[in-house]
């Protein structure tokens, strides 16, 4: 058994006074686990990743904790705290600019934002879970309106028939492309909605359902909060508790382009729980199968003189 030198006082893992720690408690260990992580990504980047010079000093490996927190537009000595685990708040815009400046992937950027606590404020983007093969599969499904969407409901992606179905979801900022939050809040998809009543009710047990795996997650409760701040009619219908499965239905939708829509709607789950899912949109008649040719055909035009137009030259008739 190795024995201390002569002399030498004998220590306990713990305090100066040799008595053991107190077990750290849950906000101890992940402010302890942020700071760890922060330092582990600032010390990987390079001066020059990040447009800065290196200087003929540098002795800190990867970035030194100044830049960062010039990067990130926030203080110096807020930053250190935070990467010494000081007990200070954080707010999700700026570990937003943190991820940003530490050249964050998406799972990265989703473990900084568990680790702090925080829903992020920008989950969709870029999703890890929609890759170029998913891409490529919503293309080609076109003119079947089609997307990705996670258990929460938010749009991951979708293709461009989708996009323009209910209402030009690329004029929305992220955060509000969610259908719950489009189906209680949004006026243009509400009035395509034929049966909004019914079709709010089942999201509402749809979400109640799926929450059931997710009840701590600051992202759910932040969605739920937020529903409720914005429309009398979810509060009504949240408080009921009511629980609704997934499933197919047919739907019909009222195109302010090209009029009333009929489709069989389906989900079909990329993995093995039901969480990330394909939506289809499939047309159940020919007059809707014509209908949303022409309305790929209208947006594939719009985008054509939109983009002619910013070169300067006349679109493609």
């Amino acid at each position: 058994m190795a024995m201390n030198p002569p002399g030498a006082a004998t220590t306990t893992a713990g305090t100066a006074e040799g008595t053991p720690d107190a077990p750290m408690s849950e906000p101890d260990v992940r402010r302890h686990e942020l700071a760890a992580f922060l330092r582990s990504r600032r010390e990987r980047i390079t001066p020059e990743e990040v447009g800065l010079p290196r200087g003929p000093r540098r002795r800190t490996p990867g970035l030194r904790r100044e830049e960062v927190a010039h990067l990130s537009a926030v203080g110096v000595t807020w930053y250190t705290w935070l990467e010494q685990a000081r007990n200070i708040q954080v707010s999700p815009q700026v570990l937003d600019a943190l991820a940003g400046a530490l050249l964050l992937d998406p799972t990265e950027r989703n473990h900084l934002f568990a680790l702090a606590g925080h829903a992020d404020p920008h989950p969709e983007a870029p999703c890890a879970v929609v890759t170029p093969t998913l891409r490529r599969l919503l293309d080609q499904l076109e003119p079947v309106p089609a997307a990705i969407q996670n258990s929460r409901y938010d749009f991951l992606a979708y293709n461009r028939t989708f996009g323009h179905l209910f209402r030009d979801l690329d004029a929305l900022p992220r955060e509000d492309r969610n259908t719950l939050w489009l189906a209680f809040t949004d006026r243009e998809f509400r009035a395509a909605v034929t049966d909004i009543p019914e079709v709010a009710r089942l999201l509402a047990g749809k979400l109640r359902a799926s929450m059931a795996e997710h009840l701590a997650e600051p992202a759910w409760k932040a969605l739920v909060r937020r529903l409720e701040e914005a429309s009398p009619e979810f509060r009504d219908i949240w408080a009921r508790r009511e629980v609704v499965a997934p499933g197919s239905r047919i739907k019909l939708v009222r195109n302010p382009r090209v009029g009333l829509l009929s489709f069989e709607h389906t989900n079909l789950w990329l993995g093995p729980n039901a969480g990330t899912h394909l939506v289809t949109y499939v047309p159940v008649d020919e007059a809707t199968q014509a209908g949303v040719a022409r309305l790929l055909d209208l947006v594939v035009r719009e985008r054509a003189t939109a983009a002619a137009q910013e070169e300067g030259a006349p679109a493609a008739v």
